[in-house]
């Protein structure tokens, strides 16, 4: 199945920045809300819930960001879509 382009578009910038700034709890709550937001089981979604994900495991919340892998990367492989990692945060933090 073809996907879109990713866009870093879809990260809000604020979140990016709260990351790139040291305020990794700042940027799971914006990231969530986004999240919510978006339509539920979209790409958008998929890549918001994934880097919500990896943020709450950059802050010891293990559990809870490897439930958030799980839901994301399920719907991104069937879209055959990259893996968003933190590094896009700050890739759409310096935009």
């Amino acid at each position: 199945m073809a996907h879109p382009d990713l866009s870093l578009s879809w990260i809000p910038l604020d979140a990016a920045q709260a990351f790139v700034g040291g305020d990794e709890r700042l940027a799971a709550t914006l990231l969530t809300r986004a999240r919510d937001r978006a339509a539920p089981g979209s790409l958008v979604w998929a890549v918001l819930e994934r880097l919500h994900g990896l943020v709450l495991i950059h802050v010891q919340r293990e559990v809870e960001g490897t439930f958030a892998l799980e839901r994301a990367d399920a719907l991104l492989d069937q879209a055959g879509a990259p893996h968003p990692d933190l590094e896009w945060l700050s890739l759409r933090a310096a935009q």
